[in-house]
C-alpha cells in the first residue's frame, strides 16, 4: 500500500515538472515575439528561470541545469532551447533507462 502512495507522488511530481517545464520553455521563448525588448526581458528571465530549474530538480542536474539555462537565456539567440523540457527528458527517461 505504501509503494502504491511512492508511485502515484513520484507520479504527480513528474506531470507536474513536465506541464511546469513545457510551460517556463514557452515563457522563455516569448521574448522573441517582441523584438528589442525580448532581449531585456531575457536579462530579467535568466535568473528567475535558472533558480526555477535548480528547486525544481534537486542535486547536481538541478545546478548544472540551472546554469545551463541561465546561460541559454542571457546568450542572445539561444532562447529556441528547451531547456526544463531537456532536463525533464534527462531525469524522467534517460537517467531512468540507466537504472
Amino acid at each position: 500500500m505504501i509503494l502504491q502512495s511512492n508511485a502515484l507522488i513520484n507520479l504527480s511530481h513528474k506531470q507536474r515538472n513536465l506541464f511546469l517545464g513545457i510551460l517556463f520553455d514557452l515563457i522563455g521563448m516569448l521574448t522573441y515575439l517582441v523584438p528589442f525588448l525580448g532581449e531585456f526581458a531575457d536579462t530579467i528571465w535568466a535568473p528567475l528561470g535558472g533558480i526555477m530549474l535548480s528547486y525544481m530538480y534537486k542535486g547536481t542536474i538541478g545546478k548544472v541545469g540551472g546554469i545551463i539555462e541561465f546561460l541559454e537565456e542571457i546568450l542572445p539567440f539561444s532562447d529556441f532551447i528547451p531547456t526544463f523540457t531537456l532536463t525533464w527528458i534527462y531525469t524522467y527517461v534517460i537517467k531512468n533507462q540507466e537504472k
